[in-house]
């Protein structure tokens, strides 16, 4: 039987774009706190909830997914000063803990519990920095979701904040001058309290903070008026040399790259790079020389040595085959981590750029950390894959040694499952990886639960990781399968520029192709497929699912750009122009109408049922953009299949979630995709 969905009024709301008219009969939902938007989201999630919670086996799955997310969760250690600083969560810990270790064999002391800043866990510790003496931890707090963060100083000998508060800091972490006595930080103006979760950010300014001093009277280091779109991280040298300034525009990953003589009073700033050519990721500085990673002339990066005296250029690291992701200083070398074929390797490099030594992995999988000074002679890194937890390891620079640190114990059985990766073509003969993961023993009988999840854009690759709520999926005996479409950061800068502006169609066909393989191939069919994605995977279920609502049983698109053609109005979405391009330009805004989702949808479509996830605080991709597009699609939508919008309150984008909010988030999801698949074994329950 249909659902019964509360009334979206329809207004006469119309703009005229290069010519054309665009109906915008939602566009009320856009005013989130008006008093008619919020009895629409109550209706809404009284109609979720109520379809949600009459699902069978639902309390099992909470029971389950419970159980397999109580294990100790560590993050990567790292050593400022004498002591090793890490996060810990002991497992259904709504906030992991900030611990301090005075040796790396000692008892841990808690530096920050965040649990005890609220009692929904909604308050979250986002950004950490330790001054380069170990004394002073900078950290920053998160309120229900939003990108808006506060920044505190403690003590780290007596575990007291030091009364030091910054207000209005977004999109910036800080940088501690070598002397151990302030940071660099960029922050924005103090918006108006009506709209500081939907205005516009602009105008990024650097300023300088002092311990003990008010947040008044912090230096400001630099702005521009003239650039009100340009953001600025400021990066101390390790040295205490050089204040390096990298500018962004956006999500451009071009950059420019300013910078400060510190010990010369009143320096100039100097633009090194003035235009926006290339990325440039400062690595390390000796003496006049800059060391910087770059695709400049080099799609799948290099590193390179940059004389700031005489100009001279030479590469450190030349460009190879296998995408450069990160370089790091570490014991008078350079660690060098490499994306093939989306699964990652690690190389060490003498300064010269001389291959020192290859790291022997566990598996196929996902690497990350080496953080430390230049000359510190241990580091730490992460492994983790699609049946791996993410493993902590010791790393050994004289020895070149790797001793496992924290292996965490998660109720499941690895052996049980398996991992490989496969190639299809896509609609234009690319090649194109994709990730299945199962249960061992899966018949390939083209009746196989599968859910089909991608992201697609913004240069990000999706690598093999580890994810309980996945994990879930695989016991109900689901396949899961994860394509490295392009507009990712698989394959360096090349495959990125083939999935964005102009060519982001592309991405949705390479999606697309990936569902028609995993028919073809015998694994699943259309009613056995369902399709998920996050934020800009949001706009590729909503894309996929406009184009092609025959292709899939369900949809999950979580916190989505669904509407291109007003996403740059709010907050950050200006940023996402140098991605997606702008609708203020004629040709942009006919690639952008033409797979917008909620421009695309047709009245009398049968589509996919559909579960649309956002929340009340994303300040990252504002509700509205959900409102409304749930709100077009149960109009246009005809069948039985339902079509539900889960409105998540006293949340945001998903950074410093919960615990708790996790794993209802995830019982709802598989809930609903179970249901909608016809899955009507209950999950299995181990002890």
């Amino acid at each position: 039987m249909s659902l019964q969905y509360p009334l979206s009024r329809q207004a006469d709301t119309t703009d005229t774009l290069h010519g054309v008219t665009i109906a915008d009969p939602y566009r009320w939902l856009e005013a989130l706190d008006a008093e008619e938007t919020v009895a629409w989201v109550a209706a809404q999630n009284r109609v979720t909830f109520k379809w949600l919670n009459a699902l069978p086996h639902r309390d099992r799955l909470r029971d389950r997914l419970s159980q397999l997310w109580n294990y100790p969760r560590y993050s990567l250690p790292f050593k400022k000063g004498n002591r090793y600083f890490y996060r810990k969560n002991d497992g259904l810990q709504n906030q992991s803990v900030l611990y301090v270790l005075d040796r790396l064999d000692g008892e841990p002391r808690t530096l920050l519990d965040p649990n005890l800043l609220s009692d929904d866990g909604t308050v979250a510790l986002g950004g950490i920095s330790v001054s380069p003496d170990g004394r002073y931890l900078a950290y920053s707090i998160a309120t229900s979701g939003s990108d808006w963060q506060t920044w505190l100083v403690r003590d780290v000998e007596t575990v007291e904040d030091n009364g030091d508060r910054l207000d209005w800091i977004k999109f910036s972490g800080v940088s501690w001058a070598r002397d151990n006595a302030g940071f660099f930080y960029s922050r924005y103006d103090q918006p108006d309290p009506k709209t500081q979760y939907s205005a516009v950010n602009t105008h990024q300014k650097l300023y300088y903070h002092r311990l003990g001093t008010s947040q008044a009277e912090d230096v400001l280091v630099y702005e521009r008026p003239d650039h009100p779109d340009w953001g600025f991280a400021g990066i101390a040298s390790e040295d205490g040399r050089y204040l390096v300034i990298l500018v962004w525009l956006g999500t451009d990953s071009r950059n420019l790259v300013f910078y400060r003589d510190l010990t010369q009073p009143d320096a100039p700033i100097i633009e090194l790079v003035s235009e926006f050519t290339a990325k440039y990721t400062f690595v390390d500085s000796e003496d006049t020389t800059f060391y910087l990673q770059t695709n400049a002339d080099a799609p799948s990066d290099k590193l390179i040595a940059w004389d700031l005296v005489s100009g001279d250029r030479r590469d450190i690291i030349a460009e190879g085959p296998e995408t450069l992701e990160s370089v790091s200083p570490l014991n008078g070398q350079f660690v060098a981590c490499y994306l093939k074929d989306a699964h990652s390797e690690v190389r060490f490099y003498q300064r010269d750029g001389q291959l020192d030594r290859r790291l022997e992995l566990p598996g196929l999988g996902s690497v990350w950390g080496f953080y430390g000074d230049r000359n510190a002679h241990e580091t730490f890194y992460a492994f983790t894959n699609f049946t791996t937890p993410t493993t902590i390891y010791r790393y050994d620079c004289a020895t070149g040694s790797s001793d496992c640190f924290r292996r965490p114990a998660v109720p499941f059985s690895p052996e049980d499952y398996a991992s490989k990766q496969v190639f299809y073509t896509s609609k234009d003969g690319t090649r194109v990886p994709m990730f299945l993961t199962y249960r061992k023993g899966l018949d390939r009988n083209g009746q196989i639960p599968t859910y089909l999840y991608g992201y697609g854009g913004f240069n990000i690759p999706l690598t093999p990781s580890f994810s309980v709520s996945q994990l879930a999926w695989l016991e109900l005996g689901g396949l899961l399968a994860i394509p490295n479409l392009r507009g990712g950061g698989e394959y360096g800068e090349a495959w990125h520029q083939a999935g964005m502006k102009a060519h982001k169609q592309t991405v949705f066909d390479d999606f697309i192709a990936a569902a028609e393989w995993l028919i073809a191939a015998g694994y699943t069919n259309p009613a056995q497929l369902a399709i998920g994605g996050g934020s800009n995977g949001g706009l590729l279920v909503g894309a996929c699912l406009t184009q092609r609502p025959e292709l899939f049983a369900a949809a999950f698109p979580q916190v989505g750009v669904l509407d291109m053609l007003r996403f740059h109005q709010f907050t950050i979405g200006w940023a996402w122009c140098s991605e997606y391009g702008t609708p203020d330009d004629p040709d942009d805004f006919k690639v952008l109408r033409a797979y917008s989702p909620l421009h695309n949808l047709q009245p009398g479509t049968t589509y996919p049922a559909t579960l649309i996830v956002t929340a009340d605080r994303d300040d990252r991709v504002v509700p509205a953009h959900s409102f409304k597009f749930a709100a077009a699609l149960q109009a246009a939508h005809t069948g039985d299949a339902p079509v539900l919008i889960r409105i998540e309150t006293k949340a945001g984008h998903g950074a410093g979630k919960p615990t708790n909010q996790q794993i209802e988030a995830a019982v709802d999801c598989w809930a609903f995709i179970a249901a909608v698949l016809g899955i009507r074994e209950p999950m299995e329950m181990k002890n």
